[in-house]
């Protein structure tokens, strides 16, 4: 038996063969002692190189890849994320989309409310269909109605009105004081086309209840309370104040309109024989027109004339109504107009929806994200602290 044969205990071979961490003699380990090295350098040189015996570099490789076959076992290849499985980046990606489908139904569902309730309690936009408004207004333009503004303040004279002249001037029911609930059903409904709006008409406001309006004084004018108006920066060119004579104080919750094409404008003149005397009701108001927002060449505020600013206009009446005049015949209101409103299409208050929908759902996702977050982070801690521990104990120490 030779020399590199008579240092391997039994089994030694196999478990070189395995792990390449088995214990082989090193260099001078396992001789004889009568064993003359000078004797046989051959036999010396062959049982250190021969018999597979590992060099020092070898010995310390075989070391560390028996310490760190264990532990890297459960490990997953760095590969495996781009081969096998998807990584951590793609899984996010995947989530994101899921949760961008499951979310949007709700996005819409919330713009369609905001809508609604932006269309029925704030903003609602109006198309001008004829020309008794003009040059304020002319025919095609798109107007923005506040229906907060009386709310928070009174109707003023000058305001230029949308109002339901169902029962005012108009066959049909008077517009009665409805609850929350069903303004918002009445406001889904007309949205889709649904329910009746009435007759929805545009005026410019002249007189509040207790005033005494009257046409005209000596040179021509409209006056209200005895202070004339100076109406020539609103008046349609070429028109006078009125073609018609009236002596009215108007009754209490009602209110004097008049159009500002005075020559074909429909409006509290052509109605003194009917009840109220021409007036409309102040509950029949819905909103005031502060804006025109289309076309883009006609965008501008609509201000209340300097002439509505006199303090004299708010002195009381005090003289009793004179007869009012006699209504004119029919005739000669065949070719008036009344300024009929038509309610724009969904489309403003529908955007406007969804411009307060997306960041508010945007908003809410992130929060509801950086919660799961913490409450991830809260719950991977301690795993994470065992995973630790449990390296560091079965970590055995570097040679």
């Amino acid at each position: 038996m030779s020399g590199a044969g008579r240092g391997v205990t039994p089994g030694a071979g196999s478990e070189a063969g395995r792990g390449g961490s088995a214990a082989s003699p090193g260099p001078g380990q396992n001789r004889p002692a009568s064993a003359d090295p000078s004797a046989n350098p051959d036999a010396d040189s062959g049982a250190d190189h021969g018999a597979g015996t590992p060099g020092p570099g070898q010995a310390d490789s075989g070391a560390q890849a028996e310490v760190s076959g264990p532990a890297e076992d459960g490990a997953v290849p760095a590969g495996a994320a781009a081969g096998g499985k998807p990584g951590p980046s793609a899984g996010r990606r995947g989530r994101r989309k899921r949760s961008f489908w499951r979310e949007f139904p709700v996005l819409v569902v919330i713009a369609l409310l905001l809508a609604v309730v932006i269309k029925t309690y704030a903003i609602q936009a109006f198309f001008i269909p004829s020309g008794s408004m003009e040059n304020t207004l002319e025919i095609n333009d798109r107007v923005l109605v506040n229906k907060l503004v009386y709310d928070v303040r009174g109707i003023h004279r000058g305001d230029i009105v949308v109002f339901n002249g169902d029962g005012s001037w108009d066959p049909g029911t008077p517009p009665r004081n409805t609850n929350f609930l069903v303004k918002f059903g009445q406001g889904f409904a007309s949205m889709f086309g649904f329910g009746h709006p009435g007759d929805i008409l545009i005026k410019r406001v002249i007189g509040l209840p207790g005033d005494k309006v009257a046409c005209c004084d000596a040179q021509g004018r409209v006056t209200v309370n005895g202070v004339p108006l100076n109406e020539q920066s609103y008046l349609y060119p070429g028109d006078s104040p009125s073609e018609i004579r009236f002596n009215i104080v108007v009754p209490a919750g009602r209110l004097w309109v008049m159009g500002d094409h005075r020559l074909i404008s429909d409006d509290s003149r052509n109605h003194l024989g009917e009840p109220g005397g021409g007036t409309i009701p102040e509950n029949a108001v819905i909103g005031r027109a502060f804006v025109i927002i289309w076309p883009p060449s006609r965008w501008r505020i609509l201000p209340i004339p300097e002439t509505f600013q006199q303090p004299k206009l708010n002195a009381a009446a005090t003289a009793p109504a004179a007869d009012a005049a006699a209504p004119p015949a029919a005739g000669g209101t065949a070719g008036l107009l009344s300024a009929r409103l038509e309610p724009s299409p969904p489309a403003l208050p529908l955007a406007l929806g969804f411009a307060v929908a997306v960041p508010v759902t945007w908003l809410q996702h992130r929060a509801r994200l950086r919660y799961a977050r913490r409450i991830a982070r809260r719950v991977a801690a301690p795993a994470r602290r065992r995973a630790a521990r449990r390296d560091t104990t079965t970590r055995p120490p570097s040679a």
